[in-house]
């Protein structure tokens, strides 16, 4: 029932970015399944509430050749049937699978939902210690500089409430 004469280009275009993220010597033709969960995560067709990760892996070894490791874009064009329905509940097939296709269109790996800043070597966001909160920021002085142990004392605290806590003793009793 589906019309494939709408060929669409941008939709090819993000599977083939997809299935070479990672993977120099991929030829762009197939996707192995970590790529596609990545593709499906990025570009918002799994939302963690209507498709989670365990259905993406399902429909990738459903829609996969068997023996096969990587789907090729007839086969995830299929699992984008399969999850379609699942991720747009109450639109007709064709609506649910233009939709779906409409989250990928023209996306690449690392664009979606994720900030430009982390591509500039990701350490400054680790030692950039105004970052931190709770406990770990006390694990360090003005500087950035690492307290070792003494930022740590605090570790051995068995009143079974984690590190300094601060509403210990106060959970109510009545649940």
């Amino acid at each position: 029932p589906f019309c494939h004469s709408s060929k669409m280009p941008g939709v090819e275009e993000a599977f083939r970015k997809f299935a070479v993220y990672g993977d120099t010597a991929a030829s762009g033709n197939d996707m192995t399944g970590k790529n596609f969960s990545k593709m499906c995560k990025e570009c918002g067709v799994m939302d963690g509430k209507a498709v989670t990760s365990t259905d993406i892996d399902i429909v990738f070894n459903k829609v996969k050749t068997k023996g096969a490791r990587t789907i090729t874009f007839a086969e995830f064009q299929q699992a984008m049937k399969e999850l379609c329905g699942k991720r747009f509940k109450g639109k007709s097939p064709e609506e649910a699978l233009q939709a779906v296709y409409g989250l990928i269109e023209g996306k690449e790996p690392g664009s979606a939902g994720t900030t430009k800043a982390t591509k500039v070597g990701g350490v400054e966001r680790l030692t950039d210690t105004s970052k931190y909160t709770g406990s770990h920021k006390e694990r360090f002085d003005e500087s950035g500089k690492g307290k070792g142990l003494a930022g740590r004392k605090d570790l051995v605290d068995n009143s079974g409430y984690v590190g300094a806590y601060k509403g210990a003793g106060t959970y109510d009793k009545t649940h």
